[in-house]
């Protein structure tokens, strides 16, 4: 008999790669992981890990039983749903994890509405990047995220997870008071072409955005300064060091800097949030996701 929890170890490791990534993301030590999988190997009656230098690889017979693990993970999810519906009870702890402004802008909302409504209902939120948050969603730290597309993200058709589309936002133009588009009511971007600029860092969603912007605006960003907190970025554009497209939620004005509308489509970051396929039904997932949704709407 295959222990379910044993599964899930071996999906962790063939998400992240290495025994040592896959115990930080299960907070487990390496030698509990080696443990669990060595355990795995005996009960499966076949090797399921090859040693590839300081990485593992999985074995033909471990991919198959990594992709059945998938499946055996969203059936216990389900039925962690429906004991939970027939205990009719929307009571407990949630927790959710999402990029700054979103919480600001939806789940702080939300979470005011739940104190009102569901006060049983125990929300904790988790700072994660919008490419983080999956992982951790994956990995079963967090019960559901609230990311942004971006690429290498797992894709819309995972068999791990459902997506929920909340909002789609743009980017507007960033520059000093003193720039020489200031005065206009909309900045067509090829216009910065010979600006510096200043950029959320590579690996964050935002940096793709504005790359790919940039590029189909037929030329690539001088890129000076580096970022990932927008109100830095504002304020080194107010302090003259360069342009930048920040989304529209995360601008705060602030003096020496103005903002314009980007001419044309202006680009746009896609957020949604997500859940591990199989608990659709869970009481506490469909309240707090249904008033997420109410706090999007309003927004």
């Amino acid at each position: 008999m295959i222990d379910p929890r044993r599964l899930r170890v071996l999906r962790a490791l063939a998400d992240h790669g290495t025994v040592t990534a896959a115990a930080q993301a299960l907070y487990l030590t390496p030698s509990a992981v080696s443990q669990q999988l060595a355990a795995l190997e005996s009960e499966a009656g076949q090797p399921l890990l090859e040693r590839r230098g300081r990485r593992v690889r999985l074995t033909a017979a471990g991919v198959i039983l990594a992709e059945h693990a998938t499946e055996v993970l969203a059936r216990l999810e389900q039925a962690e749903s429906a004991l939970a519906a027939h205990a009719a009870g929307a009571a407990g702890t949630i927790t959710v994890g999402a990029f700054a402004t979103a919480i600001a802008g939806v789940l702080a909302p939300a979470i005011a509405e739940l104190a009102e409504t569901h006060p049983e209902i125990d929300v904790r939120v988790r700072d994660a990047e919008g490419d983080a948050s999956l992982g951790l969603l994956l990995d079963g730290g967090i019960d559901l995220a609230v990311a942004v597309e971006y690429r290498g993200a797992p894709p819309a058709d995972d068999p791990r997870l459902r997506r929920i589309p909340l909002y789609a936002e743009p980017f507007d133009a960033v520059l000093p008071s003193g720039h020489w588009l200031a005065k206009h009511t909309e900045v067509a971007l090829h216009d910065l072409a010979a600006d510096d600029w200043i950029s959320p860092s590579p690996g964050n969603p935002c940096h793709d955005v504005v790359a790919l912007a940039c590029e189909y605006a037929g030329f690539t960003a001088r890129v000076r300064h580096r970022s990932d907190d927008f109100r830095a970025v504002v304020a080194l554009a107010a302090a003259g060091a360069g342009v930048a497209l920040v989304p529209r939620s995360a601008l705060d004005p602030v003096d020496g800097a103005v903002v314009r509308p980007v001419a044309g489509t202006p680009p746009t970051r896609r957020v949604f949030a997500a859940h591990r396929r199989g608990a659709e039904s869970h009481p506490l997932l469909t309240i707090t996701l249904d008033t997420i949704r109410r706090a999007t709407a309003t927004r």
